[in-house]
């Protein structure tokens, strides 16, 4: 399941995509326009930051932008930077493998081998999804609302 950390890192980077390259965002902003808890947004960002996605600017006119293009950042990327792999088990993980305590054979695990496939379909759609796609669902969504 996609923690709340997750969550709000995906709309908080979605956001960002909306502005072009270079122009920061301050994070009052973000918090409020998002609705994510500033403090917890703040450690979000920093943690962004911290794995080079976001790039920010201290001081007037300060705020956070996109270090990269939003067509190079997934979905998938932003999910297990913030919450870890996207695997339901560690046994199903491609990066983080870990035993069950109660796997008998792991090769033949039928709940691991059900896991992969939902490992692997959750991958195909989240890798396969960008910043930029994100963005632009959005405003396909709230241009059908526009009178």
């Amino acid at each position: 399941m996609l923690t709340k950390k997750g969550k709000y890192g995906i709309k908080a980077m979605s956001y960002l995509a909306r502005f072009e390259p270079g122009r920061t965002v301050p994070v009052q902003e973000i918090a409020t326009t998002q609705r994510i808890p500033k403090k917890f947004l703040d450690a979000i960002l920093c943690e962004l930051r911290n794995l080079g996605y976001v790039s920010s600017k201290m001081g007037k006119g300060g705020g956070y932008t996109l270090a990269r293009p939003a067509e190079t950042i997934t979905v998938g990327n932003i999910i297990r930077a913030l919450d870890g792999p996207l695997a339901p088990l560690p046994c199903a993980s491609k990066t983080r493998y870990q035993p069950c305590d109660d796997c008998v054979d792991v090769e033949k695990c039928a709940v691991r081998l059900v896991m992969q496939d939902a490992q692997r379909a959750l991958s195909g759609v989240l890798d396969n999804c960008s910043l930029a796609h994100v963005r632009d669902l959005a405003d396909e969504v709230a241009l059908c609302y526009e009178i």
